[in-house]
C-alpha cells in the first residue's frame, strides 16, 4: 500500500502531525490531549469534552453547534476519552469537506478549524464558568453510562477484571470515569481542570488530507493557541506477575457467565517483539480460526463466545468466554492448555497464514480513512516508537512460528474473574 508520509513539527507547546494525502474527500483535524490517569482527575477528563461540545461563545446552543456544523457542507464533530496505558486521552476530531471539491469555496478548511477552536479556546461560559444547568446535565448523562455498564455483562466483566488485577495500578481506572467522583463536580471545579489540562497536558495535533502542509501548520499556531509546556511522557509499567493465580467469583442474577482470564507479559509496543507478540495473540483468540474459538467453542462447545485480547502499551492480556457455569472448571483448564500449546510452539501452517493475513488486512483496513490512520500514528507516538504501516505489515509477514511460541512464554496468568449466576458452581 502507498505509504503515508507524515511530516511532525514540534512547537514549544505542541506538536503538529500532517499528512498530505488526496486519499480521503475530507480534511480531518484531530487535536489529542494527554496525561496521567489518576482516580482524583479521571471523571472529570471523561466529563469535560462533553460538557466542551455542549456549546460555544459563537454557538452556545447543542443545537447552534449541530447548525455551524451542517453550514460547514455537513461537517463532523467527535469528543471522546479512552486509556492507553497509564495515561488518559482526550480526543477531538474535525472532519469536513474538502473545498477542491466544492465551487466557490476557498475557506472551509479555517472555518472547520476555528469551530474546533471556539469548542476549546472559546467555550460557552457563565459569570467566568461553565454553565451550571450543563454541567448538570452532562453529569447525569455521565452517570448514566457508567451505570449502563452494569447491564453489559461482557463489558462489565472485563473492567472488574482490570481493576482486580491492577488494583494498585493507575491501569484499573477507566477511561469513562468512576460514578462516585462524578456527584461532587461543579462548575468551579470542572473549569479550574479544563484551565490546567490546556496548560499541562501533552498535546498531538493531526491534519490528513489535501493540504499543503506548511499552510496548515502556519493555521494550526493562528487558531490554536496552546501555549509552551514541557512534554512528559508518563512511564507505564507491566507490573509483578502474583505469585499465585488470584481467582475471584462474582455472583449475580444472569444465565450466561462471564469467564475472564488476565494474563501479563513484559511486551509492549515499543518492544522488538511486538509484532511477535501480535501474530501470537491472533493464533491464541483474536479471530474466529483461532485456538480459543476452535477449541472451546466449536470443538468442546463449551462457550457461546471465546477470544483473547492484547493491550500492547500496557503488556496485558485477556482470555474471555462466555459460558454456562456447569462448564467452568472445564473451560479454565481448555483455555489454559491453548495458552501452553502456544509456548510450545504448537501452530500449524494454516493458523499462521490465516493469523498474518486478517492481522495485516486489520491494518490496511485503519489507513483506509483518516481517522483510523491516526490512531496508528498515535500508537507510535504515545509509547516513542518510529513503525511505519509498511514496515509493520513487513514484519508480520516475517514473524516464525518459533519467534510467537517466545512472544506466547512471556505470557502469565494472574487472574481468574468469573461472573456467574447464583446457583452453585
Amino acid at each position: 500500500m502507498e505509504a503515508a508520509h507524515e511530516q511532525t513539527f514540534n512547537e514549544p507547546g505542541y506538536s503538529i502531525h500532517v499528512i498530505e494525502t488526496e486519499k480521503y474527500k475530507t480534511n480531518t483535524i484531530m487535536i489529542k490531549m494527554r496525561a496521567p490517569l489518576e482516580k482524583e482527575t479521571v471523571t472529570m477528563r471523561a466529563l469535560l469534552p462533553h460538557v466542551l461540545q455542549s456549546g460555544t461563545e459563537h454557538a452556545p446552543s447543542a443545537a447552534a453547534f449541530r447548525t455551524a456544523l451542517d453550514e460547514l457542507y455537513g461537517a463532523l464533530f467527535f469528543a471522546d476519552s479512552a486509556k492507553k496505558g497509564n495515561e488518559h486521552v482526550l480526543t477531538f476530531t474535525m472532519e469536513a469537506a474538502n473545498e477542491h471539491y466544492l465551487n466557490g469555496e476557498n475557506d472551509l478548511f479555517d472555518r472547520a478549524l476555528a469551530l474546533l477552536a471556539d469548542v476549546l479556546f472559546r467555550p460557552k461560559l457563565k459569570e467566568g464558568l461553565f454553565p451550571e444547568k450543563t454541567v448538570q446535565q452532562e453529569k447525569r448523562s455521565l452517570q448514566q453510562r457508567i451505570r449502563s455498564i452494569y447491564d453489559d455483562k461482557t463489558r462489565y466483566a472485563s473492567l472488574k477484571l482490570v481493576e482486580e488485577m491492577y488494583k494498585e495500578d493507575p491501569y484499573a481506572l477507566p477511561a469513562g470515569g468512576l460514578l462516585e467522583k462524578v456527584e461532587p463536580i461543579d462548575p468551579s471545579s470542572l473549569y479550574a481542570y479544563y484551565q490546567k489540562a490546556l496548560v499541562e497536558d501533552v498535546i498531538d495535533i493531526f491534519v490528513i488530507g489535501d493540504v499543503n502542509a506548511q499552510e496548515a501548520v502556519k493555521k494550526i499556531k493562528e487558531y490554536l493557541p496552546f501555549s509552551d509546556r514541557s512534554a512528559v511522557m508518563t512511564q507505564t509499567e507491566t507490573g509483578a506477575v502474583s505469585k499465585e493465580v488470584q481467582v475471584i467469583r462474582e455472583m449475580q442474577d444472569i444465565n450466561q457467565g462471564k469467564l475472564n482470564i488476565g494474563c501479563r507479559t513484559t511486551i509492549t509496543y515499543d518492544d522488538p517483539q511486538f509484532v511477535a507478540m501480535q501474530v501470537s495473540n491472533g493464533i491464541l483468540g483474536a479471530f474466529a480460526h483461532s485456538k480459543l474459538f476452535m477449541n472451546v467453542r466449536e470443538k468442546e462447545s463449551l462457550a457461546y463466545y471465546a477470544a483473547s485480547r492484547l493491550d500492547s502499551h500496557k503488556g496485558f492480556v485477556m482470555m474471555l468466554a462466555g459460558i454456562d457455569q456447569k462448564n467452568y472448571d472445564k473451560t479454565v483448564q481448555i483455555m489454559n492448555e491453548q495458552l501452553e500449546e502456544m509456548k510450545k510452539g504448537n501452530i500449524s501452517d494454516l493458523e499462521m497464514t490465516q493469523t498474518k493475513a486478517l492481522l495485516k488486512n486489520q491494518l490496511q483496513e485503519s489507513a483506509d480513512t483518516a481517522r483510523g490512520m491516526v490512531e496508528v500514528l498515535y500508537h507510535n507516538i504515545s509509547s516513542g516508537t518510529n513503525r511505519p504501516i509498511d514496515q509493520w505489515l513487513k514484519d508480520i509477514e516475517a514473524v516464525t512460528k518459533e519467534q510467537a511460541a517466545a512472544a506466547a512464554q512471556t505470557i502469565s496468568v494472574d487472574t481468574v474473574y468469573f461472573l456467574s449466576g447464583k446457583e452453585e458452581i
